[in-house]
């Protein structure tokens, strides 16, 4: 180009329209937890650049459905946890039998201070009420204890014949036990099983799990095997949008995992044979494609007493213990049901042995697994017990 004149160079603005206010955030705070889970706070605010300056502006002003969130899941490093317990209160009586209870505490073994009771949710915890007896009262003196002709009952823990007939026409089927109904053809049924996908407990062996494009804010479904399984989660595909707040949340009787960013191909263990899946998004049509297995268990995690029960209803009798067994053993009963679902279980006859001038009887120990408390039953109380979530748990203590 050199016998070409040149042309003098020069700067035109090109659009005077200012940028769109977007959010800003500044690195996250230090984590608020110094072993395990915790949360660390960050700034979020409205700017906009105008002349080269970032000038700060009215929330309102930036897109609300894409503010990130303030406080984040942090975690420095593991630390175990502990059940710690008060002082057993005084007897609810002044004479006859009555009970004492006591408060429990999940401590940090790091820190030694109470943290959330999930953390110690792996952990056996010791009974929180027993019996107690201040004595006989006047009127009482002589009598003999009511119930005394209740028979005990037979060793066995099972289904009903019409939970377990559901069960096996359903097993073979690739969408959850309770969505299928008759008639209807497969067409009718895979889109009913789209369409109904939150709130679902899925029981086959592997599946694929669509829980994109959903209408709810929050979708919760679970994944169900039997005792000595345990499950694997990969995730195909994953549109979540993490700066909006949503979020994948994993947990299990031995896990609990939060996630969002870099989930395709990511891959989760159960540890144990049940796992509940809850997805919270906020821009409609985004979601998660999971597909599912179940393999041997690579570590016990049960006794060989437990049981497990996936519903829709069944029957529970104390299981009996064998000679040969250790003694102290406590049999477990784990009930889980559909998400949208709840358990209730109704005591038709119990026989925990005579009531006495002792502090510790035989008890049944029912836990709600969503809020983690637990309620004793002893001697010959009949009692109806109802959860707040879709898991429980039964404990039989002789």
């Amino acid at each position: 180009c050199q016998p070409v004149p040149k042309p003098e160079s020069r700067v035109e603005v090109c659009d005077l329209n200012p940028c769109p206010p977007r959010w800003k955030v500044t690195p996250a705070g230090p984590c608020s937890s110094s072993c395990g889970l915790g949360l660390a706070v960050q700034l979020v605010t409205c700017v906009q650049i105008l002349h080269g300056q970032e000038v700060l502006q009215e929330e309102h002003l930036c897109p609300v459905a894409e503010k990130p969130l303030t406080s984040v899941p942090c975690v420095v490093r593991t630390c175990s946890y502990e059940w710690s317990f008060s002082e057993w209160s005084e007897c609810s009586t002044s004479c006859g039998n009555g009970i004492q209870t006591r408060q429990d505490f999940c401590l940090s073994s790091l820190t030694h201070k109470p943290v959330n009771p999930l953390f110690c949710r792996r952990f056996p915890k010791a009974i929180v009420v027993r019996g107690c007896s201040a004595g006989p009262c006047p009127e009482q003196e002589g009598t003999l204890s009511p119930g005394a002709e209740l028979q005990p009952v037979t060793p066995a823990t099972h289904l009903t014949a019409a939970a377990a007939a559901t069960e096996h026409r359903h097993k073979d089927l690739d969408v959850p036990l309770e969505q299928t109904k008759p008639g209807g053809g497969e067409e009718s049924t895979a889109k009913r099983s789209f369409l109904r996908v939150c709130g679902n407990l899925f029981l086959n062996a592997t599946g694929i799990i669509n829980m994109t494009g959903v209408e709810s804010r929050d979708c919760t479904v679970a994944i169900g095997r039997p005792l000595r399984e345990e499950i694997s989660v990969t995730i195909l595909e994953s549109s979540l949008n993490c700066t909006a707040g949503e979020v994948l949340l994993f947990s299990g009787r031995m896990m609990w995992r939060t996630g969002c960013r870099k989930l395709p191909l990511s891959l989760i263990n159960s540890r144990t044979n049940t796992l509940i899946v809850k997805q919270r998004v906020v821009l409609p049509g985004n979601g998660v494609i999971l597909q599912y297995s179940s393999r041997t268990a690579t570590k016990k995690y049960y006794q060989d007493c437990d049981q497990q029960l996936f519903g829709p209803q069944g029957e529970i009798v104390n299981p009996v213990q064998l000679p040969d067994e250790r003694q102290g053993v406590v049999c477990r009963t784990f009930i889980t049901v559909a998400p949208r679902q709840r358990v209730s279980i109704r005591a038709l006859k119990t026989d925990l042995g005579p009531e006495g001038n002792h502090t510790h009887f035989n008890y049944i120990l029912v836990r709600d697994v969503s809020t983690m408390k637990t309620v004793v039953f002893r001697g010959k109380q009949q009692f109806l017990w109802q959860s707040t979530g879709s898991q429980a748990e039964i404990e039989f203590h002789e």
